[in-house]
Parts: C-alpha cells; structure tokens; sequence
C-alpha cells in the first residue's frame, strides 16, 4: 500500500485534491476556471510523473514559458502546484521539499512576478523599501496622507478611497461596504456589494479623522467635496522627492525605475502576498476586487471570505509597519 502511494502520479493526486478543493466554490464557472490552470500548463508536461518523483527542473519547465507573458497566469499555477504537491506529501504520497515553494526556493532562480512584463504596470513601491515609505508617510499631515495611508492599508482603488462615505463604514462590526454603481468605485451596477474587512489598524485610522460639517465623505478636500486624485499623488510624490532631498534613494518601481504611485500599492500588495506570505493567491484576487480567479466574482457574498481575509489585511498592516515576521502562514479556520 505504501509502495502504491509513492506511485501516485501528479495527475491522480491532482484529481484526489480537486476534488475535495472545489468544494469550496460555489460556482461551476469558477471550478473550471480553477482547474483549467492547471490542466492545461502544467498535467500535458508533468500528469504522467509520479508526484515523489517531481522536482525543481520540472516545475521550472512548465512555469518558465509563461512567467515573462502571462505572470498572472503563472503564479496561479505555481501556487496550486505547491498546494499539489503539499497535499501530496500529506498524504502520505511524497516526501522531501516542495518544489513549488516560492520563498528560498523558486525566488532563487525566477524574477520576482511583480517586476517583469506581465505584470500590473503602474509604478509600485518596492518590497524592501515598504517600511520606510510608511514611516516617511506618517510624518506627514493633512487629509491626502491621511487617505494614502488608508489605501495602502486596504490595498483599494484611489477612487474608492476618494469618494468613500461615512454611510459605508460600520465600525461596530469593522467592516466597509460599498455599494455597487458608486461613483469611482469600478464596481458594475449589476455587480453585487463588495465588503472589506476593516483590521484595527484601519479602523484607528478612521477613528481619529476629523468630520465636515455638512460632508459625508470621509476623505474630504479642504473646501469640502471629495479629494482629488491629484492631491494624493501629490503627497506620493512629496514623499519620494523628500527621501531624495535626504540622500535616500527615494520610492521607485524596482522594474522601471519610476516614481511609485498611488495605485501602485495595490501591486506592491499583491507581490508581498505572493512573494512574503503563503495565503491563497485567490485570496489576495478576491481582495483587489478582480475577477479573474476570484472567488468574491464568482459567488458574490456568499463567499467573500472576509474574515479570512481580515486576518491577511492584518498581516500586510503589519508588513507596512515593519513589524511583519519573515514569513506568514494563512489562517486556516476563520471563515466568513
């Protein structure tokens, strides 16, 4: 029986997985979108070989091709060949490393998803210059930094931020509903309302601002109505022309070299998610509002995952901080 289990091929261990995974999801839509990864890039080159048997080269060949092209793509199917072949090993059907693991694995010898081609390109703050960049926003004052810190924090749109109303925010149960339709928030009107977990660190934000007379937004410019999107930029810029002005090295995209910007944050977290943390890929989709693999798209409310994705907009709280641990697993109880 021992010797049948370390028999076990990518192909049969990936069925045996999947099917207990898209118990998960709530659509049919999403379980094939799921697995069609998978099927495609990764079963035609390595279904035959028995899992124990798999190892670095051969993750590699199926991840190379796509990596520069569909980054996307490919860090999806990395993060579910590493859910594979850990399931594998659980079972009883491999032992050793992982060889789809990111971290002192794969980084090694693979560019880093968010400074090559496919991905987001607007200019993001760098991993490594996060802390700093948030400490050098904390010295600042007004209601643009204020706002840029709550975006970074929420990995949300600018607009979302900007047009944000206190009619959203239930601090009591910490969460922020948007509905769809609403101005600037990239959320269809046939869409369904999208709910983000506010974390303490979001909600002490929001606790210490000051209110407009006669203003219901919580982001409000000095003469009344809503922010510019100009003048969070301009605090980005303030920022980096500052840390420059000090001898730094200022905050610049590691890939193109230029000026970090407002929606670059939602890249920089989508990077950390993929690159610094082991949480669910689809999890860090579901919190950037993107269709595309996610969950929220597919199964609308019933499955927005806000509990467990509270606890990863924690851990990115704390990553901005510079309080952050080297590596940070995904919580595997809390559900929505």
């Amino acid at each position: 029986m021992a010797s049948a289990s370390r028999g076990m091929t990518l192909q049969a261990a990936w069925d045996k997985f999947a099917a207990e995974k898209i118990k998960e999801f709530s659509t049919d839509k999403y379980r094939q979108q799921w697995q069609r990864t998978v099927e495609i890039y990764a079963l035609p080159d390595l279904g035959r070989m028995a899992v124990q048997d798999i190892g670095l080269q051969d993750v590699l060949r199926v991840l190379t091709p796509l990596w520069d092209e569909k980054t996307v793509t490919a860090v999806k199917l990395r993060e579910r060949l590493e859910k594979v072949l850990a399931y594998a090993t659980v079972r009883g059907y491999r032992t050793g490393d992982n060889p789809a693991r990111w971290k002192g694995n794969l980084d090694m010898v693979l560019p880093a998803p968010g400074k090559v081609s496919g991905a987001e390109n607007y200019p993001a703050v760098a991993l490594d210059d996060v802390a700093r960049w948030w400490r050098a926003l904390q010295t600042r004052d007004g209601m643009s930094a204020k706002a840029l810190a709550f975006q970074a924090l929420t990995a949300a749109r600018s607009g979302a931020i900007r047009f944000a109303t206190w009619d959203e925010i239930d601090l009591e149960n910490r969460l922020w509903t948007i509905q769809p339709g609403r101005q600037s928030s990239k959320i269809a009107a046939r869409d369904s309302a999208k709910r983000i977990p506010l974390t303490d660190a979001m909600a002490a934000l929001l606790e210490g601002l000051g209110r407009l007379n006669g203003s219901n937004f919580v982001f409000w410019a000095p003469r009344g109505g809503a922010l510019s999107d100009a003048s969070m930029g301009k605090t980005m810029r303030m920022i980096h022309q500052a840390d420059l002005k000090a001898g730094g090295g200022g905050f610049a995209d590691a890939k193109t070299g230029l000026q970090a910007v407002p929606h670059g944050l939602r890249s920089t977290f989508r990077t950390w998610a993929a690159e610094r943390t082991s949480f669910d890929g689809d999890l860090a989709e579901v919190a950037l509002f993107h269709k595309v693999g996610s969950k929220v798209a597919q199964a609308y409310n019933r499955a927005d995952q806000v509990e467990r994705r509270r606890h990863m907009m924690s851990a990115w709280g704390d990553f901005l901080q510079g309080k952050a641990p080297a590596r940070i697993v995904q919580l595997q109880g809390a559900r929505a």
